[in-house]
């Protein structure tokens, strides 16, 4: 589904922007509540308005609402406040259908109606580019966001802590936000159904089997994170098991009991990691039951997916983001490219009909893996990958004399890595996409790349429904 947001080029239009602004002298108490109009939605979904002049932002608010906001956090240059009193809603303001979205992450706009959520996310990019104001920015043509006809029951991975309730039973689900806090996420209209029914199942049975739980004070306890991930191609089902050390005591009961409930379960990994960290993976990943890899279907291809291998979150959406990142490319079948980012070689594999080689890189060895098995699968014979940085194998590739005609890259929130900016103003490829699922660190790295590469169009795409998160296609050539 697409938005009827017009298509058009920038334009600065500061009325509703929040500007830089010296601290005002204003005596402000934490509880103290003010009446306050909502100007717009920043860049993590929350309120913004103003009181005699100092920027205060309001999580839950929506733009043009007025409220009456009490003050919960004291900044030299802005506040932070909470809606004590809606006085006047948004036409946009519609009832959540989960009733943790005020709680926790993951549905801090379905307070939201979804055509105003696409425009939203078309706006995060202006307000991305406005801060950094990479070179030709005004220009450049943003594109109106492309979204789902149903925004719903998409995540294929539930990624929930574990751990034990005041009455001792067990509960998974996420912390509530800035805090330590465990809420007991029981139902999730964002993830796929086949999630949601084996985690409760997993947590079931893990009462039933008296299955030790993980506890982040004393560093005691097994099971500190359950991971379920769906294939929606083929409806195959990964559960793994994060534990804080390697024996797990029940593990023969909980294979076979989750075996017989669940068919579709056909992988039950155990992940070991031992540190007191908030890193949720460790290095020693396990074989429990099962195989080792479950299968998705994208776009007609067959990808394993490792227990730790990246796949997006959203596999309708990912579809249409690669038909973007082709249709950007437009390549010819005598190019040549390089796939950096290339996790388990889904964008790599999917261009690769209409391009004569294709190279890519992750530095995560079992992806890499993955994806050069994954091309095998599918019978696609004109790709390579390899372990390590781009900024490391993209020079040794130009050393040995290969010559990319187009780039693609799909980084980590934390944007392009500074050595790979570099390697990439190196070899020009005359062709370059950017895939971004951080608008901030794209619009930081659009202050380098613009020196020497002209920004064609931005195109949003919303892979995370009922959220403030936005993805985006760049489309580059050299200037």
């Amino acid at each position: 589904m697409k938005s009827n947001q017009p298509q058009h080029r920038y334009h600065n239009s500061n009325q509703h922007r929040p500007r830089p602004h010296q601290q005002t002298g204003v005596q402000v108490t934490l509880g103290q509540r003010f009446p306050l109009t909502i100007k717009r939605l920043g860049i993590n979904g929350e309120g913004i308005g103003y009181f005699k002049r100092k920027l205060v932002f309001v999580k839950g608010a929506l733009p043009n609402e007025v409220i009456v906001a009490e003050v919960t956090g004291i900044k030299p240059s802005f506040l932070t406040a909470k809606v004590h009193r809606l006085k006047a809603p948004s036409s946009d303001r519609v009832k959540p259908r989960d009733d943790y979205a005020g709680e926790v992450g993951g549905f801090e706009l379905e307070h939201l109606a979804y055509p105003a959520q696409l425009a939203f996310k078309r706006d995060v990019v202006l307000q991305s580019l406005e801060k950094f104001q990479p070179k030709g920015y005004r220009n450049f043509q943003l594109k109106p966001t492309i979204g789902m006809d149903n925004p719903y029951a998409y995540r294929n991975k539930a990624q929930f802590q574990v751990r034990r309730d005041a009455d001792g039973h067990v509960i998974a689900g996420l912390y509530r936000e800035r805090s330590h806090d465990l809420v007991d996420l029981k139902t999730c209209s964002v993830q796929m159904p086949a999630t949601m029914r084996v985690m409760r199942g997993v947590v079931d049975l893990m009462e039933a089997l008296d299955v030790s739980t993980y506890d982040e004070k004393t560093g005691t306890g097994l099971v500190r994170t359950v991971v379920v991930r769906v294939a929606e191609g083929t409806g195959e089902v990964q559960v793994v098991f994060v534990t804080a050390k390697a024996p797990f005591p029940q593990e023969a009961e909980m294979v076979d009991q989750l075996l017989t409930k669940f068919p579709e379960v056909v992988s039950i990994m155990q992940n070991i990691n031992n540190d007191k960290t908030s890193l949720i993976w460790g290095e020693k990943t396990k074989l429990l039951a099962g195989k080792p890899q479950i299968r998705e279907v994208l776009n007609g291809l067959q990808f394993n997916l490792s227990a730790r291998a990246f796949l997006q979150l959203n596999p309708y959406q990912t579809v249409r983001l690669y038909d973007e990142a082709l249709k950007a490319l437009a390549l010819s079948d005598n190019e040549t490219v390089i796939d950096a980012y290339s996790g388990v070689g889904t964008i790599g594999l999917s261009i690769a009909h209409a391009a004569k080689e294709v190279r890519g890189m992750d530095v995560i060895a079992d992806a890499v893996d993955d994806a050069n098995e994954n091309a095998r699968i599918n019978g696609i014979d004109n790709v390579r990958y390899e372990t390590g940085t781009a900024e490391t194998i993209i020079p040794k590739w130009l050393n040995e004399g290969f010559t990319p005609d187009a780039l693609i890259v799909d980084p980590p929130r934390t944007g392009l890595d500074d050595g790979l900016i570099n390697a990439i103003l190196s070899a020009k490829p005359k062709k370059f996409v950017y895939i971004s699922c951080n608008p901030s660190t794209l619009a930081r790295d659009l202050v380098k790349l613009t020196k020497q590469y002209h920004v064609d169009y931005i195109q949003s795409v919303d892979m995370m429904p009922q959220t403030a998160r936005c993805e985006a296609v760049v489309k580059f050539t050299r200037a």
